[in-house]
């Protein structure tokens, strides 16, 4: 007895007549990019569209241009930051100094009213 799905090897929304019932399909503008890799990739476009100046390359995730000659650099990758690094960027050292002086002034006069400060 053999077992198994009744639909193997079809896939959905086909029928007896596979695509041809489908009708033809639009007209396609098949257009090349080119990134810093030298790889192309050549996407399909609806031939009535507006083709975009860039492209991202499936291959390396670099942009590509219509350009072969003149590939886009790739993008600089900015290092990560902490939160101390903005705040030194923001501030100068004397600006720490004067800010944590003040906190220090307050914490220590809620302190000396008895205020419970966790």
């Amino acid at each position: 007895m053999a077992g198994g799905s009744a639909i193997r090897g079809s896939r959905v929304g086909a029928g007896p007549m596979g695509e041809a019932e489908r009708g033809d399909a639009a007209p396609r503008l098949y257009v090349s990019y080119f990134c810093a890799n030298r790889h192309e990739t050549r996407p399909a476009f609806a031939a009535d569209v507006q083709v975009p100046e860039t492209w991202d390359c499936p291959r390396c995730g670099l942009p590509a241009s219509l350009d072969s000659d003149n590939p886009p650099p790739p993008p600089r990758i900015q290092p990560y930051k902490t939160h101390l690094a903005y705040v030194k960027e923001r501030r100068s050292n004397g600006e720490a100094v004067s800010i944590l002086s003040d906190a220090i002034e307050e914490l220590r006069a809620r302190r000396a009213a008895g205020e419970v400060i966790y």
